[in-house]
């Protein structure tokens, strides 16, 4: 080849790494997020070698490009939250009012579609989404402060729906229960969704609640392959181990459903009517679907997933979800968004209703219609000193023969507390 050769002037000098999955993590980079200005690209210049990667792996860097060998420690970070409940209005949702005690989620599963929330935090929703964890330390003040407010009106709490509140280190930091026990005193009834068996812990919790009609619960579980769990949802439970905790949830008495979510073409819609039969049989009670959602950067973060663990059936799997998307990679149009449309999202339905109709299992979009708010009462919330100094100027002023200041608004709150039974026959 000449060196006047216009080929070989337009050939890059550096060589891009190739993606490279990490044992224990689903993303396969450090993919930046929407909002960086600058774009990072991992490449081999000829300089570096394997033992200096490992070394800027370990230094805690942010990296981004191939993953490499070394393990990748996960980082909780606290955080005093400011507000706790999340509220939304979408069709597409059976409830309207949640709670999430985490911002990250250890579980690393590739598909979350909460993986781009990582980028208001000016983190990358790969890598970081799944071992830099933010824990709001102050959930469970912040929620009796919320039940508590006399403008509070109760409805059925989701408590988890965006990262799993039975992450790794709710083990230890226990804020899921702390949130659970502000709930079961003031009678407020709530709807988990998890993949983990770390939920079995607060069956004691959640049997009591559920025997007042105020607590139930889903697993979520995506195939029956372990092997394809491992790459997929490589930190939750296994998925013969999440049916086990349905079968000690049910045994205990709390109404337990399974959603089969999320359906990917060619690596786990093959196992829809088997997830739906293993559930069945261990005592699940309603069932619910959805299939592969690609917001953001998840869209990105899944063909370099199927590129390191599915080459071979990559461009199978987006043409498929592409069929069901309207061409795209992602719809997030109400009504489209959880099911798709088209031949192949009808299809999914079709095997879907069939076989719920023949295994008796319920349709989870009407499973909150079962929780009961009416016992509902405010949670005893401690006065603080500013409250306290002033109750006492209140008393000395009366004793002078001063006036205390008006009880209407108490009259109010109190009477809106007693008209709360029977106001929410939606439910």
């Amino acid at each position: 080849m000449s060196d006047s050769d216009p080929s070989a002037e337009a050939e890059s000098p550096f060589i891009q790494q190739p993606l490279k999955a990490r044992k224990g993590r689903g993303a396969v980079s450090n993919l930046q997020g929407r909002y960086e200005v600058l774009i990072r690209e991992d490449v081999d210049d000829g300089w570096s070698s394997p033992a200096d990667s490992t070394a800027e792996a370990d230094s805690g860097d942010d990296i981004s490009g191939p993953v490499h060998e070394s393990p990748l420690k996960t980082q909780i970070i606290e955080e005093q939250a400011k507000t706790i409940l999340s509220r939304n209005q979408s069709p597409d949702l059976p409830f309207s009012i949640s709670l999430n005690p985490y911002r990250g989620c250890e579980h690393g599963c590739i598909y979350c579609f909460a993986r781009p929330t990582h980028s208001y935090l000016g983190l990358s929703p790969g890598l970081d989404f799944e071992s830099k964890i933010y824990a709001k330390v102050n959930a469970p003040e912040l929620l009796r402060r919320e039940l508590s407010k006399a403008s509070y009106v109760p409805e059925p709490l989701a408590l988890g729906v965006n990262t799993d509140a039975y992450q790794p280190c709710e083990r230890e930091l226990r804020l899921t229960r702390r949130v659970l026990e502000v709930l079961r005193e003031c009678e407020h009834p709530v709807a988990l969704i998890t993949k983990s068996s770390l939920i079995e812990r607060d069956i004691d919790l959640l049997a009591e609640m559920a025997s007042r009609h105020q607590a139930m619960a889903a697993i979520t579980i995506t195939t029956l392959d372990p092997a394809i769990a491992r790459t997929l949802e490589p930190r939750a439970a296994a998925p013969a181990r999440r049916l086990r905790t349905i079968k000690t949830l049910t045994d205990a008495g709390i109404p337990v459903g399974v959603s089969v979510a999320p359906i990917i073409p060619f690596v786990t819609d093959c196992d829809l009517e088997h997830i739906l039969e293993a559930a069945a049989e261990a005592g699940a009670i309603n069932a619910g679907y959805v299939v592969l959602r690609l917001p953001w950067e998840v869209s990105p973060l899944f063909r370099q997933w199927l590129e390191a663990h599915f080459p071979d059936r990559a461009a199978r799997v987006m043409s498929r979800v592409q069929d069901m998307r309207g061409g795209k990679d992602y719809d997030s149009a109400f009504g489209k968004r959880m099911h798709g449309e088209g031949i192949w999202a009808d299809l999914i339905r079709q095997r879907f209703e069939k076989a719920v109709a023949r295994l008796g299992l319920g349709i989870r979009s009407g499973r909150f219609k079962g929780l009961d708010i009416s016992r509902f009462h405010p949670p005893f919330v401690a006065a603080p000193v500013a409250s306290t100094v002033a109750a006492v100027a209140t008393v000395a002023r009366v004793a002078e023969g001063g006036t205390a200041p008006s009880k209407t608004r108490n009259m109010k709150a109190k009477a809106r507390k007693d008209n709360l039974s029977g106001q929410f026959e939606l439910f």
